[in-house]
Parts: C-alpha cells; structure tokens; sequence
C-alpha cells in the first residue's frame, strides 16, 4: 500500500480531475474504486463518471470494465478523458492498448505520483496547450475547481477586462477544449500554484498592488486598452479598507494570525493583513511546496503538525481549511483553503481581484471582531 504523504492536501489524481473537468466538453472517467471516485466529486462539486472497479478487476483485470463504460458513453458528444488511479497503476495495466479503439485523453495519474499540483500540471500538459498569435485578449489562469475560490475569481477577472475593454483569451481551466490550442499570447493569474505556463505572463491579480501592476502591463502591451477606470476602483476600494482597518485598529490591538494553506493564498493573506491590519504573522504553514517570502514558510503535511503549531505560538486568529478549524478550539477562523466544510457557500466569492481583497479583509475583520464580543467580561 502507497504511504500518504500529505493527508491535508489532495492528491494527483485529483489534481488532473480538476483540471480536465474545467472544460466543459470533456467527460472525465477516474478509473479506480468507489473511494477514487467519490472523493474528487465530492470535493470538486462537478459531475464525473468511475469504472467503480471491485476485487475481481483487480484479481483478473480490468479491461471488460473499462470497455463497458467506455461503450456507455458512445456518442456522446464530448471527447472522454481517463484518469488511472493507484490500483490500475500497480497492477500495471496496459490502458492504452485497452482504449486503442477509442479516442480518449488518457492520464496516467495515481494519487502516489505527487500532489494535486502535480496532477493538474501533468493534465495540462498532455492536452498540450498552443499560443496562437491571433487570438486577442488576456488568458486568465489559476481557474482550477479544486480551488474554492476558482468560480468567483474568474468572474471578477473577467468584470475588471472588461472594464479596461479588454477581450478575454482561454481559460486555464474553465473553457471549452479548443480553447487550449488558441491561447492568447499574454496571461495574468489568479492562484499561482496553478500556472499553466502558457504565453507570457503579465502579472497576478492577488491585492491590490498586484492588480495595479498587472494592468500598467496590460496597458504597455494593448493600444486599445483603458486601464484607467480599473486603476481608478482600486485606489478607491483600499481607501475604504484602509478606513476600515483604522477604524479597528482603534478599539483592538492588531490580531496575532496562524495561515495554513497553498502558498499562493498563503503569501497574499500574510502580506495583507501585515499592510492594513499590522497584524503579527506568527506562522504560515504551506500545503505545498513553500514560496519565497519575507515571512519564513514551512511545509505542513499532517493535522498533528497543524495542533502543534497552534498550541505553539497560540494566535488570536487562524486561517485555513475544515481541518485547522477542527483544531482551532474558541480562536478566530477564516476559510483560506479547501476542504471547506463549516457552513454553506453557494455565491461565487473571490479572493483575487478588487472583490476577493474586499471579501478577505471583510471575512478577518468581522471574525476578529466576533471574537472580542465573544472574550468580552459578562456583566
């Protein structure tokens, strides 16, 4: 049995579930066990098909299986994709020569070849995306529908183009499949830790300096781009976050904060809540592998080593996913990343762009405030 070397955090197979099922006209397959299956639906939210392979595929293979459900979908009219998961990969199954009269997008990706970065990279990379110099407009990247974050980041990405009269190019990955074979040449981000690498990149869209620095890029590079009323939002939107914080600031002293997440999310959360709240950062510990920040990342891949650091540096307010929460005991908490489990989350919110820097700062600020009427002497 394949060790689980980061519990928090999923998988490949996944990773290339979320990926391929961003487009709309492909039917992805996971070709494992019910678990192998259930888990990425339920954590994704989006519809995909399972081979459901029991003890006797795995006995005496599992190619009548496949063939069967491959025959299902005849005629359907998006191209199928077939994620291997951990059991066909030690078995060793030749897939390939099983689908050779069908024409399938075939990932090898068992949930042992790495995490979910890794999947959605690999994903990517076999649907081999191509710049088509024509194509105008800007790629929007890092839409991965792991990421809870992915749906309303998309919108207010594509609401600020707009705004700026750009067109948008393809979606890596919430687009139609032929968009992957006519990007744009130029490309902004959303979630870093989902690059996909295609056409040069023109900045991220994580706080507000990041937004004005990727728009005088876009500006430089469009003729017929007016940046001027995104620019103009923006300084407007963080006067007001400023105003907000200030207003705390002068009732309460600025939180002490734990972060848990990806490191893309984790150094955007950091970096804003040292520049309007002053907060103390006392501990960010990374899903994947850490970025390079001036706040030291480590790391983290068990909830043993979350409740450790927890106990350790004892924060006002923690950020991260279902699992921190379970371990947070009466201190602050705020959704950074999946599983996101707590409560009902239906509208699209975002994190990156003007809307999703309003939404983070709103989200710490009205918890830091419950939790100083929740620690308030009773009368």
């Amino acid at each position: 049995m394949a060790e689980c070397n980061n519990p928090l955090w999923p998988c490949a197979m996944t990773g290339a579930a979320s990926c391929l099922a961003g487009f709309e006209d492909i039917t992805v397959v996971i070709h494992g066990s019910s678990g192998c299956y259930y888990y990425p639906t339920t954590l994704l939210h989006t519809p995909l098909r399972g081979t459901f392979i029991m003890e006797n595929e795995v006995i005496f293979g599992s190619d009548e299986r496949i063939r069967e459900v491959m025959d299902g979908l005849a005629g359907a009219k998006n191209r199928v994709a077939i994620i291997t998961t951990c059991v066909p990969a030690i078995l060793g199954e030749d897939i390939q020569s099983m689908l050779a009269s069908h024409d399938v997008i075939l990932v090898d990706s068992p949930g042992f070849s790495g995490d979910v970065e890794i999947g959605y990279k690999k994903a990517l990379e076999i649907l081999a995306p191509e710049v088509n110099p024509e194509t105008p407009g800007v790629n929007i990247d890092g839409v991965c529908l792991f990421d809870p974050f992915s749906r309303g980041n998309l919108l207010e990405v594509r609401r600020l183009l707009q705004l700026a009269s750009v067109p948008v190019g393809t979606v890596f990955c919430a687009d139609k499949l032929g968009g992957v074979k006519n990007a744009g040449a130029y490309t902004l981000g959303t979630n870093g830790n989902f690059a996909s690498g295609v056409g040069e990149s023109l900045g991220g869209m994580l706080g507000f300096g990041a937004i004005a620095e990727t728009f005088a890029a876009i500006d430089r590079r469009f003729d017929e781009a007016d940046v001027e009323p995104v620019l103009k939002e923006a300084g407007f939107e963080e006067e007001r976050v400023v105003r907000a914080c200030d207003k705390f600031l002068m009732k309460a002293d600025p939180p002490t904060v734990a972060i848990f997440g990806g490191s893309s999310y984790a150094a955007f959360a950091a970096g804003t809540l040292r520049r309007y709240l002053d907060a103390e950062i006392l501990c960010i510990g990374c899903r994947n592998e850490p970025a390079e920040t001036s706040i030291p990342m480590k790391q983290v891949t068990g909830l043993n080593e979350v409740k450790d650091l927890i106990r350790l540096h004892d924060p006002d307010l923690v950020l991260g996913s279902s699992f921190e929460h379970s371990v947070a005991r009466n201190r602050g908490f705020v959704a950074l990343t999946p599983p996101i489990r707590e409560n009902v989350r239906l509208a699209p919110r975002a994190i990156a762009g003007i809307a999703g820097t309003l939404f983070f700062v709103e989200d710490v600020l009205n918890e830091c405030m419950d939790a100083k009427k929740k620690n308030a002497p009773k009368d």
